[in-house]
Parts: C-alpha cells; structure tokens; sequence
C-alpha cells in the first residue's frame, strides 16, 4: 500500500499538483482503506469506508487505490456471504486491474476467486488459482506462490489426483525452505506436511503418512503450541495412521491426550465425537471390548446433539462392524443401513462403504443386490477417477495455450496497430505538405496582389496630391485675379458713383444710391468667394472615403453589421502615405481575420486623435479566444510586422465569448 501511494504521489506530482495538495488526499485514502480491511470493526463501517475511499480513489482517477478499495469491498460482502456483491466487485476490481497491469492486485484476486469457488466448482477453482500461482511467480512472491499451491494440491487430493498433490506440495516446500523461517512460513509448512500424510495415508504407505504427520507435529509445536486446534487435528491424523499401520498402542495414546483437554467437548463437540469414535475404533481392532459399544453410542448422542449428520455416517459404519464381529447381525444391520441412507447425501466414497458392508451382512439376493450396487459404484467412481486424474494438468495446459494465443493475438494487434499509425501518419504528412504548398501558393499570389494593391493606391494617392497642388494653385490664381482684378474694378466705379452724388435731383441720387448698395452687395459677395478659394481644402478627406468604401464592402461580403466613427478632428494630410497605406491593410486584415475566426454579427471601427497620436480600435462581439493560449496565425503577424514597420504599438483583448478588441497606435510624425 506505501509503496502505491508513494508512486501515485510522484506521478501526479508530475502532472503539476503538488505534494502539500494531493498528501491529505492520499492519507484519507489509505486511512479509509486501513480501516475498511480491519477485522474488529462492525461491517457496516467497514462498508462505509471501503465505499469512501473507493469514492475518492475515482474521484482523482487513481485506479490503482481503486482496486485496492474493491477487493476491500469483495472480501466484506464475501464475510457478509453476500456473494452476488463479492463477485461483482471481484470481477470490476480484476477487469480495472488488467487494465492499468496491477501484477499485484491481479494475484490476489484471482487467490481469492481460487478460495471461494474452492468447495463449489473445483474446476473453476483451480483455473483461478494456476492463474494466480503464475502471477505471484512473476513478481517472485515466494509465500504467496506457496499458499495457492496450498489450495492447488488440496483440490488435486480431492480429485484423487494423488501424485499430482505430492509434486505440487513438495515444489511449495522448496519455496518456503528458501524464505526466512517466520511464523507464516512455519505455519504453511505445517499444511503441506499435513497433506503428504493424507496423500500417503491414502495410497496405505503408512510409514511415509506417519513420517509426515510427525514433521507437521513437531513443526506446530515449535512455532505455535498454544494453537490447541490445530494441535488436537495433527494428533488425530497421526493417530488414525498409526491405527491403520497396525499401531495400535501409539494410536491409543495420542487419542487420550486429545480426549484429556478438559475444554474439548464444549468448544469443539464435533471434533470430540471424531476423536471418540477413533479411540473406540482402536479398541475395537486391538480386542478391547471393555469399553464397547458405549463409547460408540456416546459419539453418535453426540453428533445428535449438535445435528451433524456428517460425522454419525463412519460412526455407524464401526458400530456395524463391531456388532458384526460379535454376530449381532440383527443391530450391525441396523447401523449399516444408518450409514447408508446418511451417507447417499453426503459421499460416495462412504457409500461405497457402506454397500459392501451391507453385502457381508445380508444374505442371498439382497446380499448380491448390494454387491452389484458396490461393484457399480466402484466402477462409476474409477472413471470419474480416471477422467479427473489429470484434469488441473490439462487445466494449466490450456490456460497457458490461450494465454500464448492472447499474447500472439495482443501482439498481432499491436503491429496492425503500429502499422495503421504509420499510414495514419503518412497521410497526414502528405495532406499537410499539400496542403502547405497550396497555402502557401495561396499567400504568395495573396502578397502579389497586395502588393500590386498598394502600388496602385500610393499611386492614386500621388495622382491625388497632384491633383489637390494643382487645384490650390488654381484656388490662389483665381483669388488673386478676384481680389486684384474684378474687386479693384468695381471699387473704382464705386468711387465713381460717389462722385456723381453731387447731382441734386431726387431721381438721381435715388439711382445711384441704388447702384452703389448693389456695388456693395456684388463687393461683398466677391470678397466671400474669395476668401473661400484662398483656404486650404481639408486634406485627408479623400483616405477616409477610400476606407469607408472598404469597410462597407467587407462587411456586405461577409455579413456584418458595422459602425465607422472618425470623426472630423484627425488632419490625414499631415500622415504619410505608408502609414495610410498600413492603416488600410491593418483595418483590411482585421474585417477578414474577424470573418474567418471570430464568427461575429457585429463589428466597431473607431478612429481618435490623443497626443498627436491616431488610435485605431477594431472590436467584435464574437466567440474569443484565449490571449495566452493561441498561436499566432498569418493574419495576426502581418498585423504585427505592418505595426512595427510604422513605430505603433498594438494591444489584443479578449475573452471567450465575449468578444475581441485590437487597440492600435500610430504616432504621426
């Protein structure tokens, strides 16, 4: 578990979280799980914090604690015997596990699956555990390995594949003499002995059982006396091969120390009525009859008692043989027909038993109806035998044929996979170099004609320059001849007429009156024209024309609405053609960059004197986009370099849908 959280802590730690923010996260996840795996707490808090720290595992994607939360999950509902939920959360936790290659985590839970499928479908048990035995060897875990070859050769005694059980039990000690001699390892050493001594008991090679029995005993008690059950068990086992090796003394003793545990019979009542039924067992066959069939008959009120049926089926089998050696036929018969109606739920190996004790005790026909019974029985279970026998052999074959045919198929995929991202690749490239040459074919004839543009515009610029000298030229002529020729001719015939005024006559005086205020008038009116020719035009007025026509003929093509303020206070004869001619490719180069990206309805142009400096403001109400994060396109740096090459600055704002606006400066001089 630290070793998990200290990788994560690192790997995250690398994608910019830091430690001080993602250390609490970690820690409340580790507690929750600690907690979850804590045998003396209720289950519904160890659900509740099982589910917590699931829950925090996926909220910050760390699968790995993810799959530790769930086996956490599967192992409570399997405690709980909710095994719908266990498997559930078992086959999640197995599928995340593969996927993020958690070697670890996969072994454990395929142990687990091995454990629970143990006493329900041994084939599916021994499937999980080969897997499970192959991935703790993979990551060289030594005990681990041990512990599923554990279940491993139990499974291959139950399916009375006895050599196969030996081998196996024997490679796991070779595992474990490797380990340091802890407690765990004794203890699981303790097992394997114990299990050669019932495959050797089995096969009736009694001194090889004996031998093993005795290893596993001395080896519990030099570990772990106390354990009083486990004691209790091997004693027993060595006892019953002592009794059948003949050993009757022996078994005698061992069978007495068990029964002299004054707190057997109340804590393990069933394991007292076994351990009973052998000691009477053993009298039996060394002749002691003293204590017969009593000890027999107080086993059986035993398994009564607590309801176990289980056990009463060899007690039965004893008593019946027992009655039989005495030629109670009458009561042996009795308990032989006991054993074989309990024995007919439970196992056919004891029914077997029971068949051919039937057989010995009946007579005639019925003692030949039990036979053929016994006979048919026997035959049935040596094919099941033969079948099974090397069944986990053939098991473990194919896993590995389909897990070679997995890593042929993965490895398969991989290269279609490698070779698809080759020609994936290829064909981006070739689409991207052709397409970039025509782009690029695109930009040059784009330059060409922007160039061609502004040669023909400085030259309508020149062409107007030339025509406004040569019309303020005419204006100043024209004034002078106004001033200087006409205005003086006519004040002089005023002065005249001002002569004339001496004339008394009322008509007179009347006319001329008349004729010197029209004089006036006409004086007036010249001085007016004048005055007007003789002032300069308002230059610039014609650029602002010129792009006023463009902005109504972007916008009409590209289907925006626009607002144009420039007012009247910027005096455009005192800027240089270049920088007229930048400002019009800027404000040109803005409309289509706000076409092409911008996706807006509306758009404002704004032009301001401040300080002797023209302030250009493009703005748009359209989608926007993050200053820091986008990458300069073409437009953008022919905006740029236009700015640079006439001294201004330029500011870009803007925020995701909410719009752009492009601040330009130009100073004039």
């Amino acid at each position: 578990m630290k070793h998990k959280l200290w990788f994560l802590l690192c790997f995250i730690t690398s994608l910019s979280l830091s430690q001080e923010s993602l250390a609490p996260i970690l820690d409340s996840i580790e507690y929750y799980i600690n907690s979850s795996s804590n045998s003396k707490l209720e289950n519904h808090i160890l659900l509740k914090h099982a589910n917590r720290a699931k829950l925090l595992a996926e909220n910050y994607q760390l699968d790995s604690l993810v799959v530790d939360a769930s086996i956490n999950l599967a192992s409570i509902y399997r405690n709980k015997k909710d095994y719908n939920l266990f498997l559930l959360y078992s086959h999640k936790a197995l599928s995340l596990a593969s996927r993020i290659k958690d070697t670890g985590s996969l072994a454990l839970l395929n142990k687990n699956l091995g454990y629970y499928y143990y006493d329900k479908i041994p084939d599916s048990a021994y499937y999980y555990d080969d897997r499970a035995e192959k991935l703790y060897r993979h990551i060289d875990d030594k005990l681990n390995t041990a512990i599923v070859l554990l279940d491993i050769a139990l499974l291959q005694k139950q399916e009375k594949d006895l050599t196969g059980s030996e081998l196996t039990s024997v490679e796991a000690l070779s595992l474990l003499d490797e380990l340091d001699q802890t407690d765990a390892v004794k203890e699981y050493q303790v097992h394997f002995y114990n299990n050669l001594g019932h495959v050797f008991k089995i096969l009736e090679q009694f001194d090889e059982a004996i031998s093993y029995y005795e290893k596993a005993l001395k080896r519990q008690m030099q570990f772990n006396a106390e354990n009083k059950g486990m004691v209790n068990n091997l004693k027993n086992n060595l006892a019953v091969t002592y009794k059948d090796a003949g050993k009757f003394v022996l078994a005698q003793e061992l069978l007495k120390e068990i029964l002299a545990d004054p707190n057997l019979l109340s804590k393990r009542p069933d394991f007292y009525a076994v351990v009973l039924d052998n000691y009477a067992h053993t009298l039996h066959l060394s002749g002691k009859k003293e204590q017969l069939p009593y000890l027999y008959h107080r086993a059986l009120k035993i398994c009564d008692s607590i309801d176990n049926d289980v056990y009463t089926i060899i007690i039965n089998q004893h008593l019946a043989k027992y009655y039989q050696k005495y030629n109670n036929l009458d009561s042996a018969k009795y308990y032989a027909y006991q054993s074989k109606s309990i024995s007919e739920k439970y196992s056919k190996d004891d029914l077997l038993r029971s068949l051919l004790l039937l057989s010995e005790l009946e007579s005639d026909s019925i003692a030949v109806k039990f036979y053929d019974s016994y006979i048919k029985l026997s035959d049935s279970l040596l094919k099941i035998e033969r079948a099974t026998r090397n069944k986990y052999a053939r098991i473990h074959y194919e896993t590995e044929q389909i897990e070679r045919e997995n890593k042929q198929i993965a490895k398969e995929r991989l290269w279609l996979l490698i070779i698809s991202v080759v020609l994936i690749i290829t064909f981006v490239l070739l689409y991207i170099a052709i397409t970039q040459r025509n782009k690029n074919k695109e930009l040059q004839l784009i330059q060409q004609q922007q160039e061609a543009n502004e040669e023909i515009y400085n030259l309508m610029l020149s062409q107007n320059e030339n025509i406004e000298e040569a019309r303020t030229l005419e204006k100043k002529r024209i004034s002078e001849e106004l001033h200087d020729g006409v205005l003086g001719r006519l004040f002089g015939t005023r002065l005249s007429l001002d002569s004339l005024n001496m004339a008394t006559s009322t008509e007179a005086i009347k006319t001329r009156g008349q004729y010197i205020e029209e004089l006036k008038t006409i004086e007036q009116d010249i001085r007016k024209v004048s005055h007007e020719l003789n002032t300069d035009f308002v230059a610039g007025s014609g650029f602002m024309d010129i792009l006023k026509t463009l902005v109504e003929t972007q916008c009409l093509a590209y289907d925006l609405k626009y607002k144009l303020d420039y007012g009247e206070v910027i005096n455009w004869d005192e800027v240089s053609n270049i920088k007229k001619i930048h400002i019009y490719r800027i404000v040109q180069e803005a409309l289509h960059n706000i076409y092409k990206h911008a996706n807006a309805k509306h758009v404002k142009i704004s032009f301001k004197l401040k300080n002797n400096v023209i302030c250009l403001a493009v703005e748009d109400d359209g989608k926007g986009f993050d200053v820091n994060k986008a990458k300069s396109g073409i437009g953008l740096k022919n905006i740029h370099a236009r700015i640079k090459g006439i001294n201004g600055k330029i500011k870009i704002n803007s925020e995701i849908a909410k719009g752009t606006k492009v601040s330009i400066d130009v100073p004039i001089p």
